[in-house]
């Protein structure tokens, strides 16, 4: 991970704990801090509450931007090599049986329908094929 990529981060980690705590020292109805002093002042009910919330304003702005900086530079940074596990996809295209890697391979039982690959990418013919092998036959009612 590159030096400016983790500086990043903890720019946008020190941005999000002040954005919490701006977040709750404004009233929740939409008032600042409601500390006294001149009507004028910054302090005041109004000044403190048009404050607060541009400073909200201010750091949501600053904490989107860092989270879409942030996430083309991780994108960037992983564009050279994937760094996906691919490994259950690779099994899958080898369709060696789990009984040819432990020994020789043994008959089905008497009574046992034979166990086949299904033909489609879908993943649930196998259950379906299974469950269409073990349901016994039924023959259609006639009316």
């Amino acid at each position: 991970m590159s030096s400016l990529f983790t500086f990043l981060l903890v720019v946008q980690a020190l941005i999000a704990a002040a954005m919490i705590g701006v977040i709750l020292m404004q009233k929740s109805e939409g008032g600042g801090l409601g500390v006294g002093g001149s009507p004028a002042g910054l302090l005041s009910a109004r000044g403190a509450a048009d404050f607060m919330t541009r400073l909200t304003t201010i750091l949501a702005t600053l904490f989107v931007g860092l989270s879409i900086l942030l996430a083309a530079l991780a994108s960037v940074g992983s564009a050279g090599g994937s760094s996906l596990d691919t490994s259950l996809s690779k099994a899958a295209q080898t369709s060696a049986p789990a009984s040819s890697m432990t020994g020789p391979a043994q008959a089905p039982a008497a009574g046992t329908p034979a166990q086949t690959a299904p033909a489609s990418d879908d993943p649930l013919a196998a259950a379906a094929a299974a469950a269409s092998q073990n349901a016994p036959a039924q023959a259609p009612a006639k009316k």
